[in-house]
């Protein structure tokens, strides 16, 4: 597969590994255990790989702030809580997202190998990162990995003015047999956050209906635009608000109804998630059954007369994944800014960084 990304010039590659572990120490450094330093790290590395910068070792500095703040707790006291064989709520104590949802993932299998199905709840986390990638640890396991994230509203929401719901994710994963899992992991805006800076820094024009302005008019100038527009108007806001139900409602930590209360304390940065893991053995039939099944309906998708202006039929997570394995062959690029970002910090901590290729 050709890498979409390649770096252009000024961009650095940095070998997988090293930058795992590079981005590990900072994060060490910063105040997290070794641990979930590491964990932390491979969640950004992961999201790297797969050409998601938005989530990707650009996070580390971002982090580091949150740590530095307060806002994310570095040494937080993770409880499960369960009264189900099922089911469990992990409350994060404001650790990063990726240290809780990391946990909550791993519960939800082992749960899952024991009762065929599991949800794992997760209450008062910092920035989820990543959500594909704890879907993906779950189907890695050969399991169904299902996952939604509520966070702090910053989308338009059709019919109200102003911000009202978030860009809340979703993300499905599906192990099969000789191929790389399906993967659909999307949000519920038009367009990300991170694209309507990048059009304001390169004066470009926003599609149609994809942001607003701060009283939620469309706009389709980067400098007047501040938020995102919901996917499909009134399906994705109606989605995001759903996903609030099934996460910040269910685990008796509501973030939109605080946030829009009178109580400054609403606004106050956090997110819950919900990740499920379902054993294909529990519902008839052998795993093996299952993810032969899957690769035959991918064969069959894939098998499919292509579209004049396409140059293939790919399902959700196919390019993704090979874009991983090229990077892992041929190291992760890094953009200039970020790389200028860190090496400053490592100085700073006395940290030296990896070489680049």
């Amino acid at each position: 597969m050709t890498d979409t990304a390649t770096p252009k010039p000024g961009k650095v590659r940095v070998p997988a590994d090293d930058l795992r572990a590079f981005a590990a120490a900072l994060l060490e450094k910063g105040g997290l255990s070794a641990e979930h330093a590491r964990t932390t790290a491979d969640v950004f590395v992961w999201a790297a790989q797969r050409g998601v910068e938005s989530h990707g070792i650009a996070r580390v500095p971002a982090y580091l702030d949150l740590l530095a703040k307060g806002v994310a707790n570095a040494a937080p006291d993770l409880k499960v809580e369960s009264t189900r064989p099922a089911a469990a709520v992990i409350d994060a104590d404001r650790a990063p997202g990726p240290v809780a949802l990391t946990a909550a993932a791993d519960e939800a299998i082992e749960r899952a190998r024991a009762f065929g199905i599991a949800s794992v709840g997760v209450r008062r986390t910092v920035h989820t990162g990543a959500i594909g990638y704890y879907v993906s640890r779950i189907a890695e396991q050969g399991l169904v990995g299902l996952g939604f994230v509520a966070g702090m509203p910053n989308m338009g929401y059709t019919g109200v003015k102003g911000a009202a719901v978030a860009t809340s994710p979703l993300a499905v994963a599906v192990p099969a047999a000789d191929r790389a899992p399906l993967l659909l992991d999307m949000a519920t805006a038009t367009i990300a956050l991170g694209k309507i800076r990048q059009a304001k820094t390169n004066g470009t024009p926003l599609p149609e209906n994809a942001a607003a302005t701060a009283d939620g008019t469309p706009t389709t100038d980067p400098e007047q635009a501040v938020m995102p527009l919901p996917l499909g108007g009134a399906k994705g806001s109606g989605m995001s608000l759903a996903f609030e139900m099934l996460t910040s409602v269910l685990v008796g930590a509501p973030i939109f109804a605080a946030f829009h209360s009178d109580d400054p304390a609403g606004r106050k940065h956090r997110q819950n998630a919900l990740l499920s893991a379902l054993d294909p053995a529990a519902f008839g039939g052998s795993a093996e059954d299952f993810t032969d099944a899957v690769d035959d309906t991918l064969a069959t998708l894939k098998g499919l007369p292509v579209a004049d202006d396409a140059d293939g039929v790919y399902y959700p997570g196919e390019r993704s994944a090979a874009l991983a394995v090229q990077r892992g062959a041929d190291g992760v690029p890094v953009a200039p800014k970020v790389w200028r970002d860190l090496t400053e910090r490592a100085a700073a901590s006395g940290i030296t960084p990896p070489a680049t290729v």
